[in-house]
């Protein structure tokens, strides 16, 4: 089934195209909201400025594809394979990415408000901000999370939980070509997370709750704890 088909089942109503193989081929700025693509092969397919809102995604192959700008808000990604796929710009507002493949993504600029990303792997993923937006994980799920070596500087995360992920040597730090932006933590949950040796350079982590973090070797320096719980349980005055 190639794209015309695809577009022209749409258009007639048809929603489910499960196990398709659009390998490569070119989608952008098309509406297939509510589509079911679950299992399908979309490596290295060209979404850009796509509506897949409500979409179900589930444990479909959009390795190196490119999905900048795309709307992804609501859509179905558990299990997904988003290896160095570009998501800049992207809207994924209460997308389920669980346990989701997002290594060497690049998330610059992307909206996550909210976004399900418990068991997901974000190893060496580029969460910095984009041309004109900062990347929003404000109340994102990032329970147990891999996010070892992420770029996240400058990055909005205020209540996300991230009880028990993975953050070694991430980079957490302020981003100075935009203004001083630093990262934003405040009110997140860290219970149990490994920061080990990450770099948290005037980050902002007000009432943040770190009790029984690892902050060995971490790079504190500027960091505002206000009001927050210490890895050892004690409220930082």
């Amino acid at each position: 089934m190639d794209v015309d088909e695809i577009l022209k089942r749409y258009s007639a109503g048809e929603r489910s195209f499960p196990r398709v193989n659009l390998q490569e081929a070119e989608l952008t700025n098309a509406i297939l909201t509510g589509a079911d693509f679950s299992y399908a092969d979309l490596r290295q397919t060209r979404l850009g400025k796509t509506n897949l809102s409500q979409a179900t995604l589930k444990q479909a192959d959009l390795s190196e594809a490119l999905l900048w700008g795309t709307d992804l808000s609501d859509a179905d990604l558990s299990g997904a394979l988003l290896r160095e796929a570009d998501l800049t710009s992207a809207k994924l507002l209460q997308t389920n990415l669980t346990a989701a493949n997002l290594i060497k993504a690049s998330l610059c600029g992307a909206n996550l408000t909210g976004a399900k990303l418990s068991r997901s792997l974000l190893f060496q993923a580029d969460l910095r901000p984009s041309s004109d937006q900062r990347t929003d994980l404000g109340y994102a799920i990032l329970t147990e999370a891999d996010l070892s070596y992420a770029d996240l500087r400058a990055a909005t995360m205020h209540h996300a939980n991230l009880d028990k992920a993975k953050l070694c040597r991430a980079n957490l730090s302020r981003r100075l070509q935009w203004g001083d932006l630093a990262t934003d933590l405040s009110g997140a949950s860290l219970q149990g997370a490994d920061l080990s040796y990450a770099n948290l350079d005037g980050a902002i982590l007000r009432n943040a709750n770190l009790q029984g973090a690892d902050l060995t070797g971490a790079i504190l320096d500027d960091v505002d704890f206000q009001g927050a719980i210490m890895p050892d349980g004690t409220v930082h005055d």
